[in-house]
């Protein structure tokens, strides 16, 4: 139910080193980037920007060339993710030396854009360095990295890559497995890192449920990656493969023999590391704060949702008004699995349709693309999600709409029915889809920005405060049933943005919340399931980005309305917006308030 966007950014890759490794697992969302526009000719200011963008973006390829490849740096193809000594200290200094480029660069610079852009790359160069400190001094080094790996073979040999880079991928394998000359088996690596630390019983362990999960989850993600190679049609891959999977297999054993019995009993992080989550993902709100504007938000949709309730049990004849009973029954209209793409296209279509009659925003010449999720896939991120095209050099790719119908990580048994039925498609496809997720990413290749608002000022807050946005605006031409899943999606984030601090700060225990979710919310084991990992392990503070960043975006759209009086339009508005790249709210809000709003009052 979002682009992935649990999964930080190219400039956090390495976030994990102290506490997890999912950094760049799937690039959905947050691996975003962006160059010159394909066919246009970039502005100056742009052309200089992304020149000094350069310095960041080759300081991640350094360390994390997986997404950089992913972005369209084909030179990074067959390098692999930096687990030798030192590796902490080694980028925290090459993070700074590039903070004082910029610093310098500062001081001579006049184009107020460019400017802007040099501050958000020095924010987001000591924005990493600190994040890597933090973890470095409070928690256990920790790699789950079948998953890790997976997705360092899914981002190169994906099927919107070009064929020609396939190759790299052969020695990419040997190098993952230390038979190239020059590099030492990643399960070695990874496994020194930990040992290196695994005496200091200061340091915050990973969770056992988090171990367990990750453990079971391996054969998944090996069986994920022999696929891609099979599919590929690269040829002597087979031996590599092999010993690369003896050695995940083993490496599985020691992390069950040694991590797991040092796993910690409880969810809860160092407060320090889930504030410096909260800063990431673009929240700025304290946890307390949010977790009481949430809780009067999802009174306030629990209330609105109850009254459509109450007309569409009438209109349909159900025994029961009760919001709970009536999604009940609209999950009935279960669509099956082999018409599930086709009904989720039609669906798309018409939603295209709305927005080119009602006038609503721009839609780009190129085409969605909708796809069913692998297994390797839904055990990586169990839920829909947007995986997005290379931006820089893209030569067409699309963005990708991943649909899931399972939670391998579930109860045995259990049914993921929140996605399959009608009236959730018209919000979900809003929001992975179009006006959302994919409309930004489609608009940043047709149009072009900097690198600078592409990658490294992206947060979580601005790209799902958009999709959640999106469905609020399209809600008003929905049918009666749509309209009910856009309500009772908006009561799933702002359950999200309380429960996700209450976990984290210990007011509420990861069985009752997921009770909580599967009673109050209607949703699935399997989907409740996948929410609390989320909350605890795969990515906390992000779920709470969703509610936060639609609440700044609501705000803003009504403060510029209230400026602009009858002059407002809401396609200009809302093109306007895209035209920023990835802004987070408050850069948003500066750049509507600059060069949208103030050129249009001076004109009157």
């Amino acid at each position: 139910m979002a682009l992935n966007s649990r999964m930080p950014r190219l400039p956090l890759g390495q976030r994990g080193r102290g506490a997890r490794m999912r950094g760049w697992i799937l690039l959905m969302l947050g691996a975003g980037a962006a160059g010159a526009a394909l066919g246009a000719e970039s502005p100056a200011w742009v052309t200089a920007s992304n020149k000094a963008a350069q310095l960041l973006l080759e300081e991640q390829g350094k360390y994390t060339p997986e997404p950089a490849g992913v972005l369209g740096l084909e030179r990074y193809d067959a390098d692999i993710l930096d687990l030798k000594p030192n590796v902490v200290a080694r980028q925290e200094a090459d993070l700074e030396a590039v903070a004082a480029r910029y610093e310098a660069m500062l001081k001579t610079e006049s184009d107020p854009q460019v400017r802007e852009d040099l501050q958000i790359l020095l924010k987001s160069a000591r924005d990493q360095r600190t994040t890597l400190e933090l973890n470095d001094r409070l928690m256990l080094p920790y790699f789950d990295l079948a998953q890790t790996v997976f997705g360092g073979f899914q981002g190169l040999l994906e099927k919107r890559v070009a064929r020609s880079r396939y190759p790299a991928a052969l020695l990419r394998l040997k190098r993952y497995a230390g038979v190239a000359p020059g590099y030492e088996p990643i399960t070695h690596l990874a496994r020194a890192r930990i040992e290196e630390r695994l005496g200091d019983s200061a340091l915050t362990a990973p969770w056992s449920v988090q171990v367990e999960q990750e453990l079971k989850n391996v054969p998944q993600y090996l069986g994920g990656i022999r696929d891609l190679l099979r599919q590929s049609g690269l040829k002597g891959w087979e031996h590599d493969f092999a010993t690369l999977s003896r050695q995940m297999n083993e490496y599985a054993a020691w992390v069950r023999g040694t991590v797991l019995p040092r796993a910690r009993h409880s969810n809860l992080l160092p407060p320090e590391i889930y504030a410096d989550n909260l800063k990431q993902f673009g929240v700025s709100m304290a946890p307390a704060e949010l977790i009481e504007r949430a809780l009067l938000n999802f009174a306030q949709t629990r209330e609105d949702l109850q009254s459509l309730a109450i007309l569409l049990a009438k209109e349909h004849g159900w025994a029961s008004a009760d919001y709970r009973d009536v999604l009940r029954e609209l999950k009935k209209q279960r669509i099956p699995q082999d018409k599930l793409l086709d009904f989720y296209r039609q669906r798309l279509a018409s939603i295209e349709q709305i927005v080119r009659t009602q006038q609503l925003i721009s839609l780009p010449e190129r085409a969605a693309a909708i796809r069913l999720a692998t297994a390797a896939e839904a055990a990586a991120v169990p839920a829909p999600h947007m995986l997005p095209p290379r931006l820089i050099g893209n030569q067409g790719e699309p963005a990708e709409f991943v649909l899931n119908t399972s939670n391998p990580n579930a109860a045995p048994g259990a049914d993921l029915d929140d996605f399959s039925y009608d009236a959730v498609a018209w919000t979900l496809t809003a929001h992975e889809a179009r006006p959302g997720h994919e409309l930004q990413f489609a608009s940043m290749i047709e149009h072009g920005v900097s690198l600078a608002r592409a990658v490294f000022a992206f947060n979580s807050a601005n790209v799902e405060g958009w999709a959640l946005y999106a469905e609020a605006f399209m809600k008003p031409y929905f049918p009666p049933e749509g309209q009910f899943g856009v309500l009772e999606q908006r009561l799933v984030r702002a359950a999200r943005a309380f429960l996700d601090p209450m976990l984290n700060l210990g007011q509420m225990t990861p069985a009752d919340a997921q009770a909580f979710l599967m009673r109050e919310v209607g949703l699935s084991e399997p989907l409740a399931k996948e929410e609390i990992d989320r909350y605890t392990f795969t990515a906390p503070g992000q779920a709470t980005s969703y509610f936060f960043g639609y609440s700044k975006l609501e705000a803003l759209r009504e403060r510029t309305q209230l400026a602009l009086g009858e002059h407002f339009d809401v396609k200009q508005y809302h093109d306007f917006l895209l035209a920023q790249g990835l802004l987070p709210p408050e850069l948003m809000a500066e750049a509507v308030a600059e060069y949208y709003v103030k050129p249009r009052l001076a004109a009157r």
